[in-house]
C-alpha cells in the first residue's frame, strides 16, 4: 500500500511538470523542451497509472479523448450570459463612452479582442476541472465537458480551492487549421466552424484530432472572492493557468480607445486567432451591478465591430432573371468563396449602370463583402485578365424573348401575359402563405399550370377545374381534389393580404397590413391621394408612386374585377382592440417560436401594433425565439428592447 501511494505521489509530481510544460507550450508559446522529453514524461505517467490502477481527476492523459457520447445533455446555466451590444462607428461608441462617465462620475476602460469562435462555460470545484458548458440561448446550453477536456490550454486544475465559473471561447488557431488540413480526407473551411464542429461531435477522439484553444475573459462565479478592476480578474485568471489572449489595455478616454481599435484593425488578418472586433468595458467592477443590464446585455459593456469583410473570387458569368413585375435584374455568379461563415456563390448587381460603376467583368476577380449575414455585394474589380468579358445589356428579355425597355437604369419585359417567367412569379406569389395562401400551389405547378392549362391572369386560376387537373403529370384524384379545395377556400382574404398578393412593386407583408389598417377598403385605397399614402408611416415617395400607379393601369383595374368576378371577397377590417402596451409600437420577430409565427403577428395586428420583417431605429421590440438570428443581433447593435415570447405576451396581458 505505501508503494502504491508513493507511486501515487509521483504521479502528482509528474503531472504537475507535464502541466507546467503545456502552459509553456500552449499559452506562452514558448516550449521549455523537446518532444521528446515531453513524451518520455507523458509516458511515465502512463506507466504508473497502469501499475496503480489509479487515474486522477486531472491527469493529462485524461485529454485524449478515447470516449463516444450517445448525446448532448441539456443544461442549465447558474448565471445568465449576456450578448455584447455593438457599436458600429466611432460616433456610437463615444456616446456609450461619454455616458459611462456619467454614469461612473469617472472611469477608465479595458479594452481586449472580441473572439470569432464557440462561447463556452467552464466550472472548477476544489480547484478541479468540473464541466463545460455551451453557450446555447444564454440561459440553456450543451453539456460538452468530455470535449472540452480534450483542449490542452484549458486548465484541468487549478490554484484556487474554491468554486469558479468562468466563460471564454473555444477557438482554433491558423496554425491548427493550417495544419490538420495538410493530412486531412475532408478539409475544414474556416476555424469557427471548425471549433463548432469540433465541439459538437459526439467522437471525443475527433475533437482532440483539431487540437483546439481557449481564450478566456470573464469570470461568472467566484467563491468568496471580490474583484475590483476587469485587470484584477485578468490577473487572476492567469495566475490560475487560463489562456487570456496577447492583447489587454487600460484606457482612460475614447481617444485611447479608438487608438487600440485602430492599432488591432491594421494587423488583425496577421493574427493566429480569428477576431471580428474589439470588447470594451468599464475596468470598475463595482458600478457595474447599479448600471446594469438590458434584456439581452450588459450595459456597461460593448463590442466594437469591425468593417464589413471582403474577399476576392472570379466573376464566372453574369446572368439576367425576370421577376413578376418585369424587372430584368443582373445576378453575378460567383466561384465559391468563403466569407464571414458562409459560401457565397451569387450576388446582386443592381443594374448595368452599377456594373459599369464598378467596373466589373466576367471572367475576372471582384472584391466581394458581406456584413450581417446579407446579401453579399460585389464592390468592385479586383483584377481581370486576357480572358474577361465586357458585361454586356441585354436587348431581349432572357426569357420570352421580347424586346426590353429601359426605364432609367432598369430593364423591363413588358410581355406581361406572354414571359413565363412573369406570370409564373406572380401565380406563386398570389398563392403563397402571406398572400391568398393556396396550398400545394408551388412554382413547380405553377409552371405547368402556364404550359398546360393555359394559365395567364391571377383570376384564371379559379376557372380550372378538377378534371383539368387529372389531365395533368403526377396529378391523382387526392392531389387535385386537395389544391381545387384550397382554390376555392381562398376566396374570402383579408383586405392585407389580397393587397400583398397583387404584387404591387415594393408592398410587402408589413406595408400591405399598415395600408389596410389606415384604408379600410379598397375604394378608399384608388381614391387616394400620393399625400394620404405618404402619411403612412415608412412609406415614402416610391412606394407610394408604385401604388397611385398601380391603380391607375387598367390592366391591373380589369384584373381585380376579374377576381371579384370569379368569387373573390375581401373581409371586412376586424375592429382593432386597444391595448395600451402593443398599439402603435412595431414588432419584428426572429427565430422559432412555441406557435405560428403568423398567428402572433395577426395578434400583434389585431391589438394595434405593427409586425416589421426587418429591424431598424423605427423597431420598438425585437421578439426572439429559438435559434435568432441576425435580426437579433441588428436589435442589439441599434439597442432595442429584446423580449422573450412569454414576456411578449406578459406585455399584452399587461
Amino acid at each position: 500500500m505505501a508503494n502504491n501511494d508513493e507511486k501515487i505521489e509521483e504521479m502528482k509530481k509528474l503531472i504537475k511538470e507535464i502541466e507546467k510544460h503545456n502552459y509553456n507550450y500552449y499559452v506562452l508559446d514558448n516550449p521549455t523542451i523537446s518532444d521528446s522529453e515531453y513524451d518520455k514524461l507523458y509516458y511515465s505517467l502512463v506507466d504508473l497509472e497502469k501499475e496503480t490502477g489509479v487515474i486522477l481527476p486531472y491527469s493529462p492523459t485524461q485529454r485524449v479523448g478515447d470516449t463516444v457520447l450517445e448525446g448532448f445533455t441539456k443544461k442549465r446555466h447558474e448565471v445568465n450570459l449576456y450578448s455584447l451590444n455593438k457599436v458600429r462607428d466611432y460616433e456610437a461608441l463615444e456616446d456609450w463612452v461619454n455616458d459611462m462617465e456619467k454614469l461612473t462620475g469617472g472611469t477608465d476602460f479595458a479594452v481586449e479582442y472580441k473572439f470569432d469562435g464557440l462561447n463556452l462555460v467552464i466550472e472548477y470545484r476544489d480547484g478541479i476541472y468540473f464541466s463545460a458548458t455551451t453557450r446555447g440561448n444564454g440561459s440553456i446550453g450543451e453539456d460538452v465537458t468530455e470535449q472540452v477536456r480534450t483542449i490542452r490550454s484549458v486548465p484541468l486544475q487549478i490554484n484556487f480551492k474554491g468554486r469558479l465559473i468562468v466563460q471564454g471561447e473555444g477557438m482554433m488557431t491558423n496554425k491548427s487549421f493550417a495544419q490538420y488540413n495538410k493530412t486531412a480526407f475532408e478539409k475544414l473551411k474556416n476555424p469557427r466552424n471548425a471549433v463548432a464542429g469540433a465541439i459538437r461531435n459526439l467522437d471525443v477522439k475527433e475533437t482532440a484530432k483539431r487540437k483546439l484553444d481557449f481564450f478566456c475573459y470573464s469570470i461568472l462565479l467566484c467563491d468568496g472572492k471580490v474583484f475590483k478592476t476587469q485587470k484584477d480578474m485578468r490577473e487572476f485568471l492567469v495566475d490560475n493557468g487560463f489562456q487570456t489572449g496577447n492583447y489587454f489595455k487600460i484606457c482612460k478616454n475614447v481617444h485611447e480607445i479608438i487608438h487600440c481599435i485602430n492599432e488591432i484593425d491594421l494587423v488583425k488578418n496577421k493574427l493566429d486567432v480569428m477576431i471580428d472586433g474589439m470588447v470594451i468595458k468599464i475596468n470598475q467592477v463595482a458600478p457595474r451591478d447599479e448600471i446594469g443590464f438590458t434584456a439581452k446585455f450588459p450595459r456597461w459593456a460593448v463590442a466594437y465591430k469591425f468593417v464589413a469583410q471582403e474577399a476576392t473570387t472570379l466573376l464566372k458569368k453574369v446572368t439576367w432573371q425576370v421577376g413578376r413585375s418585369g424587372r430584368v435584374t443582373p445576378i453575378a455568379e460567383l466561384e465559391p468563396v468563403e466569407l464571414a461563415g458562409a459560401t457565397i456563390r451569387r450576388a446582386t448587381l443592381n443594374n448595368i449602370d452599377d456594373i459599369r460603376r464598378k467596373d466589373v467583368y466576367e471572367n475576372a476577380r471582384v472584391f466581394v463583402r458581406r456584413s450581417n449575414e446579407v446579401i453579399p455585394e460585389i464592390m468592385g474589380l479586383a483584377e481581370k485578365n486576357d480572358n474577361s468579358k465586357v458585361i454586356e445589356e441585354p436587348q431581349l428579355c432572357p426569357c420570352c424573348k421580347s424586346i426590353l425597355v429601359k426605364k432609367g437604369p432598369l430593364l423591363f419585359c413588358e410581355n406581361h401575359l406572354g414571359c413565363k417567367a412573369q406570370v409564373v412569379d406572380r401565380l406563386s406569389h398570389f398563392a403563397s402563405r402571406d398572400a391568398f395562401n393556396i396550398e400545394g400551389l408551388s412554382e413547380k405547378t405553377c409552371e405547368l399550370f402556364y404550359d398546360k392549362l393555359n394559365i395567364r391572369h391571377l383570376s384564371d386560376l379559379y376557372s380550372i377545374k378538377e378534371e383539368d387537373l387529372l389531365k395533368l403529370d403526377n396529378f391523382k384524384e387526392k392531389k387535385a381534389k386537395n389544391i381545387i379545395n384550397s382554390i376555392k377556400n381562398s376566396k374570402n382574404v383579408d383586405f392585407s393580404r389580397f393587397l400583398y398578393a397583387l404584387g404591387i412593386s415594393e408592398v410587402g407583408n408589413k406595408t400591405a397590413k399598415d395600408i389596410a389598417r389606415t384604408f379600410k377598403n379598397l375604394t378608399q385605397l384608388q381614391l387616394a391621394t400620393k399625400e394620404e399614402i405618404l402619411k403612412i408611416n415608412d412609406i415614402g415617395d416610391v412606394i407610394a408612386d408604385n401604388i397611385i400607379s398601380y391603380f391607375h393601369n387598367d390592366d391591373n383595374v380589369q384584373e381585380i374585377k376579374r377576381l371579384f368576378n370569379a368569387g373573390v371577397t375581401i373581409k371586412e377590417n376586424e375592429d382593432v382592440e386597444h391595448n395600451k402596451n402593443i398599439e402603435g409600437k412595431t414588432f419584428v420577430l426572429t427565430g422559432t417560436m412555441s406557435r405560428p409565427r403568423k398567428d402572433i403577428e395577426d395578434l400583434i395586428f389585431k391589438l394595434g401594433g405593427k409586425a416589421g420583417s426587418s429591424v431598424s431605429k423605427n423597431t420598438d421590440f425585437v421578439v426572439a425565439g429559438e435559434n435568432a438570428g441576425s435580426k437579433l443581433d441588428k436589435a442589439r447593435e441599434l439597442n432595442i428592447t429584446v423580449l422573450s415570447e412569454e414576456q411578449l405576451f406578459s406585455l399584452i396581458n399587461g
